[in-house]
């Protein structure tokens, strides 16, 4: 099976910014893939290519195995997108936008239409200059999904959403994973990212930094490990691979590195290991291991409400 999504080399500039500079990515169909980084990293712009709205500098782009630029209109009819800021005609009501983006995708699933404006909890007689934010977004988010796309491209899709309804658009997506669409997931929210994603990739100024599945990406991350023993431990310090080596309420606290993790375990069992708590870096420690000070703790931590 080909991938969903599979590019080469991709480069996009702007005057002298290079906004995707060698891009490779690839995207199995029937996945969920989270694409993560900070504003400014290349996501939309690339997403903007996999669309064909933006052409290449140079590289290559393969989606659904054909040219995003040149089978745009092909491509269209398989592919479904919703952006971060969704603008509505303001005359229209919320029905009447859904149907004619539907149109533009070559038309929609009338029940399917129907049940996720019940499950989104949408007025659709409504016009859409008294829409909030949110709801402008549901009707974004329901065209897209009432359609037959085998590929959903999702740039930060449930901005301005309360909680309750991104609950509502997780099982949503998790449905379409098990009817073996494909999704591209671009969002802030890093929980929804580790609960929904199959796989992520980093991207970093217009380059992959790290990709895989979650598994993977932590087994190459410190784990962070608080043990108390039955007799005292006084050498630690002289283990390889330990970091940020702390004593806190009569427990050694430490990160250590993969390599080291079962050296560091049978040291600790050879002196009777009373309680043991071990936590697999998380998906933010995974960011700011790539970005570090470019991102800021407050604007992490509001990327990690869920």
């Amino acid at each position: 099976m080909s991938a969903a999504i599979t590019t080469r080399g991709l480069v996009k500039t702007f005057g002298p910014t290079r906004a995707l500079d060698g891009l490779d990515l690839e995207v199995d169909q029937g996945v969920v893939h989270g694409f993560l980084g900070p504003n400014g990293a290349g996501k939309s712009t690339a997403i903007r290519v996999f669309l064909g709205i933006l052409r290449a500098t140079a590289g290559e782009a393969r989606i659904l195995g054909k040219d995003p630029w040149h089978d745009a209109v092909d491509l269209h009819h398989r592919l479904a997108y919703v952006p971060g800021d969704v603008e509505l005609w303001p005359n229209l009501t919320g029905g009447e936008a859904i149907d004619v983006l539907g149109r533009l995708r070559g038309g929609l699933q009338d029940k399917r239409r129907a049940e996720l404006i019940e499950r989104f909890d949408l007025d659709p007689t409504k016009k859409g200059r008294t829409y909030s934010k949110g709801n402008r977004q549901k009707v974004a988010i329901i065209a897209a999904l009432s359609s037959g796309a085998d590929l959903f491209l999702l740039d930060e899709p449930t901005a301005g959403l309360d909680p309750l309804m991104e609950v509502v658009f997780q099982d949503v997506v998790r449905e379409l994973k098990s009817q073996g669409k494909t999704v591209l997931l671009s969002s802030h929210i890093l929980a929804q990212v580790e609960r929904l994603s199959d796989t992520i990739s980093i991207i970093r100024r217009g380059v992959i930094v790290q990709s895989g599945t979650l598994l993977q990406m932590r087994h190459l991350n410190r784990t962070h490990v608080e043990v108390r023993t039955h007799r005292p431990v006084d050498d630690l310090h002289t283990l390889p691979g330990l970091h940020d080596l702390r004593r806190e309420h009569g427990a050694w606290v430490f990160a250590v590195d993969p390599e080291h993790l079962d050296a560091t375990m049978s040291h600790l069992s050879g002196h009777g290991i009373d309680t043991l708590t071990s936590n697999p870096p998380t998906l933010e420690e995974l960011m700011l291991r790539h970005y570090g000070d470019e991102l800021s703790h407050e604007h992490l931590g509001e990327a990690r409400r869920a």
